[in-house]
C-alpha cells in the first residue's frame, strides 16, 4: 500500500512538473516584451499595450511580423526568435492580463 501511494505521488508530481516548467518558460519569454510594451503589458506611451489582447490577434500579428507580411524592423527580429507554439502560449498569457 505504501509503495503504491509513493508511486502514485511521484507519478502525479512528474506529470505536474512539465506544466509548471511550461508556465515558467512562457512568463519568462513574455516578460521580455514588457521592456517596450510596459509593465505587465500596459504601455504608457506610443507603443501599443499587449495586456488583454485577443489571443488570435496576437498570434496572427506575431506570425505576420515573423514572415514579413507586417513590416517592422524591431518586431520582425523579436518574432523571428519564437515558434508558433510560443506565440500561442504568449497569446494565452497576454490575454489573461488586465488592461
Amino acid at each position: 500500500m505504501k509503495t503504491t501511494l509513493l508511486v502514485a505521488g511521484l507519478s502525479a508530481f512528474m506529470l505536474a512538473a512539465p506544466v509548471h516548467a511550461t508556465d515558467v518558460h512562457t512568463r519568462t519569454i513574455a516578460s521580455t516584451c514588457f521592456a517596450c510594451h510596459g509593465n505587465n503589458g500596459v504601455s504608457n506611451g506610443a507603443i501599443p499595450s499587449i495586456a488583454g489582447l485577443d489571443k488570435a490577434y496576437f498570434v496572427k500579428t506575431m506570425q505576420d511580423f515573423k514572415s514579413g507580411a507586417r513590416p517592422a524592423s524591431i518586431m520582425k527580429r523579436h518574432a523571428s526568435g519564437y515558434t508558433d507554439a510560443e506565440f500561442v502560449a504568449m497569446g494565452d498569457y497576454f490575454a489573461s492580463l488586465k488592461k
